[in-house]
């Protein structure tokens, strides 16, 4: 399984979309622009791309070539129509090695989520983001969680509304910076927050008891 640091790299345009024939299984193919830094790819190679892990089925000095599964386009609500001209944040897998600057990410999108607000603090910016009901155990205050493939550190939570401030790095290098009201992001929880409340969770079910 490849891992990514939430630390992304660039953003990639969407140069060319194929899919959405309702007569064919779902599957969509992307080809995005391809970043000048990105000069040791190989077919095969994994690359969160919006937060999702896509696989890279074919390549040249232009453009990277994607395909998205019946899973991926579930989840995130993507369609060849509207990812057509997109610029999405991409991201190479971590190797052994590297350091770890944001948390440990496995491009394994959970949901999505709708911004809330976008407000403008001067320099910085505090976003706040409604996720799903069932995410509320996986995130608390001072917790990690990956939005479009962005690690961020979430400030406050109110019931399923998730503060975090965006530092203007995190909104000159994402699309981040370019969010309003009412839009959609991908949403990955933290693994290891994933990890305990599962496992108290299955302790509980199977004990009736939490350790």
């Amino acid at each position: 399984m490849a891992m990514f640091s939430g630390i992304v790299e660039t953003q990639a345009r969407v140069l060319e979309t194929r899919g959405d024939d309702p007569s064919r299984s779902a599957l969509v193919h992307i080809e995005l622009a391809r970043p000048p830094q990105f000069d040791d790819l190989h077919i095969g190679d994994s690359v969160a791309v919006n937060g999702v892990c896509l696989t890279i089925e074919a390549f040249d000095q232009e453009r990277m070539t994607f395909a998205l599964g019946n899973e991926t386009l579930k989840i995130t609500g993507w369609t060849a129509s509207s990812l057509k001209g997109a610029a999405l944040n991409v991201e190479r897998s971590l190797r052994l090695g590297d350091r770890i600057h944001g948390h440990m990410v496995s491009g394994h999108v959970d949901a999505t989520g709708t911004v809330e607000t976008v407000q403008d603090l001067g320099g910085s910016v505090e976003l706040k983001v409604r996720c799903p009901d069932w995410m509320r155990p996986f995130v608390w205050p001072k917790g990690s969680w990956a939005v479009n493939g962005v690690s961020l550190t979430i400030n406050e939570v109110n019931g399923p509304v998730v503060s975090m401030c965006l530092i203007p790095e995190t909104l000159t290098r994402t699309n981040l910076g370019i969010l309003k009201g009412g839009m959609s992001v991908n949403l990955e929880v933290d693994m290891v927050a994933r990890g305990l409340v599962n496992y108290f969770a299955t302790h509980q079910a199977i004990s009736g008891r939490v350790p």
